[in-house]
């Protein structure tokens, strides 16, 4: 699949992206930088936040697998956008083997099913959002033309699960207004709110890893939330917090960018091996 976009400025002039392209303005770096940040956005709508914290599915728990849990999720990035058609009809296929048992009982305190598309739209824009705002900060925003472009190949973050392509915003300007009208309506309820402190803090890892860690993964996943749900999350951001970490990014986007293109995409591009040698093999794919 590829995605031509046609510039209004240059009616002759295309722009397209395919899963081998694509990978000139993805950042493995990134991966690691917004996953937290990025899963509290997702979380942050209530039928997926709940349905995380009754999942009965305790493979895909991130409190007790938190390794396996990172594999399946920047293993999932990795396919939607780098990989085949084939590819990713078979990772939709093992998600969804997972996503089954992901409904809501008599119970729930909100409806929710795994496979509803409205909520698939949900997280499939907290990813592109995620995977722009980085991208901007580290390097700079993408021209007009690149990033409509870029914003229309992002809807396979979506379709590559049900979500259907009809259901992304037409452009870039309309997915911002889909942006900022959803996410003002998200609200951290306190459950959820202890579920994400202790993953901020590590602590599903073993105390070395905590202590080493914990304290710059909050102040990554500060820096890089919404201020809307930074005020959810009761954190605190300072302007001075803010001049302070876009430093810490102009550095690494200084450092990443003159990295050898396997490395720069390290660890997408692991994972998307890592996939296809399970496919190979007949190994679980999830």
């Amino acid at each position: 699949m590829t995605t031509a976009f046609r510039a209004d400025d240059a009616p002759i002039a295309y722009i397209q992206f395919t899963p081998e392209t694509v990978q000139q303005h993805l950042d493995g770096v990134a991966a690691f930088l917004g996953g937290a940040a990025n899963v509290i956005m997702q979380l942050s709508l209530r039928p997926v936040g709940r349905g995380v914290l009754e999942s009965t599915v305790d493979s895909g728990k991130v409190t007790l697998h938190p390794i396996k849990r990172l594999r399946t999720t920047l293993t999932y990035l990795a396919v939607a956008l780098m990989g085949t058609d084939d590819e990713r009809a078979a990772y939709r296929d093992a998600v969804n083997e997972s996503h089954r048992p992901v409904r809501s009982t008599a119970a729930s305190p909100v409806k929710y099913n795994a496979f509803d598309p409205k909520l698939q739209l949900w997280v499939a824009a907290c990813l592109y959002w995620g995977i722009d705002d980085l991208h901007t900060r580290m390097h700079g925003p993408m021209d007009r033309t690149k990033a409509e472009a870029f914003y229309q190949y992002c809807a396979r973050l979506g379709t590559t699960l049900q979500m259907r392509q009809e259901m992304w915003p037409a452009d870039r300007a309309a997915f911002l207004r889909y942006w900022d009208e959803n996410l003002a309506t998200k609200s951290i309820e306190p459950e959820l709110r202890r579920y994400f402190n202790n993953m901020i803090d590590l602590k599903m890892m073993p105390r070395p890893i905590q202590f080493t860690f914990a304290r710059l993964q909050r102040f990554i996943v500060t820096g890089l939330l919404p201020q809307h749900l930074r005020d959810e999350m009761h954190m605190e951001w300072t302007d001075r917090d803010e001049a302070r970490f876009g430093r810490i990014l102009r550095a690494i986007s200084a450092v990443h960018t003159r990295l050898p293109k396997q490395a720069r995409m390290f660890p997408m591009n692991a994972y998307l091996l890592d996939m296809r040698v399970r496919r190979r093999l007949g190994k679980p794919l999830v």
